[in-house]
């Protein structure tokens, strides 16, 4: 009934997201996101108030101050994610804090390594989104944006680091690598 069609990927696109001789401009962006994540996975990681005895703490006092900001006419924090950091993360902010300061720091050594880039691009990505949406800017909306680039770009981001070796050893969920064909 109707013809399948293809439409092809623009060459800008294509140059920026799967040209390797584009790979160093992913490595600078890897490299600066990957370090701001590890920095502030590192400091949660010392700190007792995010994973030593007092762990949930700070998240806590995070938490709480998101939930005042569901005020107001033009409110920085929507209920429905007011809704469920009142039910889902402060009841257990000792369990969040831990997820939160490792995935910090596992995000920026992956990033900075380029291990597994797309991957670790990701969940940065999803870690920035939700700060976003507890009604914090600071850095999130460019760590936002380039993120997004990595995670675009993860076919070359990840080119100057170990990703040149890892994927073609481990292939994707759509093609074999060379560690599971027979």
């Amino acid at each position: 009934m109707f013809k399948q069609i293809t439409i092809p990927e623009s060459p800008l696109s294509k140059f920026l997201f799967s040209n390797p001789k584009f790979a160093w401009f992913w490595l600078i962006v890897r490299v600066y996101v990957g370090w701001i994540w590890l920095v502030a996975g590192w400091e949660k990681v010392i700190n007792p108030v995010w994973t030593g005895p007092e762990a949930g703490k700070a998240l806590g006092g995070f938490v709480q101050g998101a939930l005042n900001k569901t005020t107001g006419a033009h409110p920085d924090v929507q209920t429905w994610y007011a809704s469920f950091l009142q039910n889902a993360v402060l009841p257990y902010t000792d369990i969040w804090s831990n997820v939160v300061a490792y995935g910090e720091l596992l995000v920026g050594l992956g990033l900075i390594l380029g291990c597994l880039t797309g991957i670790a691009a990701f969940f940065g990505f999803f870690m920035n989104l939700n700060y976003l949406l507890a009604g914090t800017v600071s850095l999130n909306p460019v760590l936002l944006i380039l993120t997004l680039g990595l995670i675009l770009a993860w076919r070359i981001a990840g080119y100057w680091g170990l990703d040149r070796y890892l994927l073609p050893t481990l292939g994707t969920p759509w093609q074999k690598g060379t560690l599971f064909k027979s």
